[in-house]
């Protein structure tokens, strides 16, 4: 692997801020330059470099091969999505062909075979897809997973490229014709197949290139996000080749396991332009070590993006506490809002400003709906801090509504959003794209929030809102109190409501414990009663459960609604009344 050269940097072809009207014309345009993709293994080796000319090259020859298995302009085409050069060539094979990818989420989990197959399964049946292909360490999950399925042919890489020449000719690639399906996160429900059309990307493309991220022809990009996540495909994959830039990856599980890999390549790379979710910000400073700190130089890096569910202010103060002296500067920090339906980039901060916070007033939040400022001394109410999420890029527009009514500034409810970049819809499923998007393009995302000046916040997602007794409590608060504690890091907590036999709700707090000494865990217990009851005024169940066992979307965010299932699930009702009644007895003695 030492005589591997990764892709450069600078170039000579005139850079295009991804002015196109299809991904195909896109990679067309890279590929005549010199930049592309390389790929490292979790020692920082790397191990493949393409430039955007030989993605395109094989790309082509891949796209007759698979039409030559008699597939159609629109069929749709499963790809486990590991982090590969394969999963880049075989999307922009799709491409070319008419076809339509569909990325698979690449399991991280241990021991979760048959939950990993029913995934598959369920992604299979719901896009259709007429062939599955696979590494050979995930092709025999992808195989239990069809059968059963219609599926023409499901392989590894390997064999469809072993396919003969084909002799077809490529269809037209037209700006209305769907260029992916993004499958979504599913933090609250089943993933739900988003259709995406080559001009909807290039509306995106365009806006984040350009007015979102600036960028320019001296950028280099780095991730180690999924390829099938909306942020890892979209941000890493089709925003550095319609801007022809290089980008360097990292797999996702060797970042989770070698986090510090994260620093050292961008160090070597002098990368400008990388993003992750809070967790990833707190996992890497949690490991960096004193020693290492010389052979750091984060100089370069103008763009840390951060775009989450739950942005913290703390876990980016300390990231930027700590990698200071390797010339890693906060205001690099890009608070924004994304989301798959709007096919990924919705606002964006102001660019080296580092990240910005209201101070809200958490009781007339929950109870009014208002977004009232709280001076930080303030000691009369519940304060917390919310990251603002910059303005909307162009062509959006933005409402928050409640019940129809469109709100004024610092009144929050539902974001609804219309814009060129908005999806078509979800793919064979009409009644929720009908729901969700109405006959005028208005999307309905689900997300709280609300708009102060122009600047979008983010305060929470309305299904995971719990209503105890008639009161609207927010998870993220019962959260955030009880990472405020030192033995829970963030991201270890997960609130939400669980059924009693009476069929009243009762507030659950599941707080991931690295604690084995049976006194230590029930004062964590206790300390952590009390402090929903003296901050939040409510009394909870506090359920302390093994490390890596909560829940997680595809995309690496706590999952609520499969957390409180799999609550449901492993109580019977009698335990559930009991501890119901343990905590109508507390709030009694109270």
């Amino acid at each position: 692997m030492s005589h591997l050269i990764a892709t450069p940097t600078r170039h000579d072809l005139p850079f295009r801020a991804a002015d196109f009207s299809t991904l195909t014309e896109a990679l067309d345009y890279a590929a005549q330059g010199e930049t592309g993709c390389n790929f490292y293994t979790g020692r920082g080796e790397l191990y493949a470099s393409k430039g955007y000319g030989e993605v395109r090259q094989q790309a082509l020859v891949l796209s007759k091969k698979l039409l030559g298995l008699g597939l159609a302009k629109g069929d749709r085409v499963a790809l486990v999505a590991e982090t590969s050069p394969e999963f880049v060539l075989f999307f922009f094979a799709c491409q070319y062909a008419g076809l339509i990818p569909v990325a698979l989420p690449a399991s991280v989990k241990i021991g979760a075979h048959c939950a990993y197959v029913a995934q598959l399964q369920r992604l299979m049946e719901a896009s259709d897809a007429a062939i599955g292909v696979a590494s050979e360490g995930y092709l025999p999950f992808l195989q239990e997973a069809c059968e059963g399925l219609t599926t023409r042919m499901v392989d590894t890489h390997e064999a469809f490229h072993a396919l003969p020449a084909g002799t077809q000719e490529l269809p037209e690639i037209s700006p209305e014709d769907i260029a992916y399906i993004q499958y979504t996160s599913g933090s609250t429900r089943f993933p739900r197949g988003v259709i995406i059309k080559h001009q909807t990307a290039m509306a995106n493309l365009q806006g984040m290139v350009g007015p979102g991220l600036q960028m320019n022809g001296e950028d280099r990009m780095m991730s180690w996000l999924p390829y099938y996540h909306d942020m890892g495909l979209v941000g890493f994959v089709l925003v550095p080749m319609s801007a022809q830039v290089s980008i360097d990856y990292l797999d996702t599980r060797e970042f989770a396991m070698r986090p510090r890999q994260w620093l050292n390549l961008m160090t070597r790379s002098r990368a400008t332009i990388s993003f992750a979710p809070s967790f990833g910000y707190d996992l890497c400073a949690r490991r960096v070590r004193p020693k290492d700190m010389a052979g750091y130089d984060l100089s370069n890096w103008r763009i840390a993006g951060i775009g989450a569910e739950m942005i913290r202010p703390e876990t980016l103060a300390y990231f930027a506490e700590v990698l200071e002296p390797c010339g890693f500067d906060q205001l690099a920090f890009l608070d924004c809002y994304g989301m798959a339906e709007c096919t990924l980039g919705i606002s964006f901060s102001p660019l080296s400003t580092g990240f910005t916070t209201h101070h809200i007033d958490s009781d007339r939040l929950a109870d009014n709906h208002e977004a009232v400022l709280m001076d930080e001394g303030d000691t009369a109410g519940r304060g917390r801090h919310f990251v603002n999420c910059g303005v909307p890029l162009p062509g959006f527009e933005v409402e928050i509504r409640d019940d129809g009514k469109v709100l004024g500034d610092w009144h929050s409810g539902v974001i609804y959003l219309r814009g060129p970049s908005v999806m078509s819809g979800y793919f064979n499923l009409p009644e929720e794209s009908s729901y969700a998007l109405s006959e005028d393009g208005w999307l309905n995302t689900g997300d709280i929030g609300y708009l102060a000046d122009g600047v979008l916040t983010i305060t929470g997602r309305k299904k995971d809102l719990i209503i105890i007794h008639g009161r609207n409590i927010w998870p993220q608060d019962l959260e955030h109190v009880a990472e405020s504690q030192p033995e829970v890091r963030s991201g270890d907590a997960v609130a939400f409501s669980a059924p009693d036999h009476e069929g009243e709700e009762m507030c659950v707090l599941r707080v991931q414990c690295r604690e084995t000494d049976t006194q230590k865990r029930n004062n964590l217990v206790r300390r952590l009663t009390a402090l929903m009851r003296l901050e939040m005024g409510l009394d909870c169940y506090v359920d302390l459960v093994p490390i890596h066992s909560l829940p997680r979307t595809s995309s690496g965010k706590l999952s609520r609604a499969k957390a409180r299932l799999d609550f449901i699930a492993e109580y019977d009702a009698e335990r559930l009344n009991g501890i119901a009644e343990e905590v109508r007895l507390r709030a009694a003695s109270a």
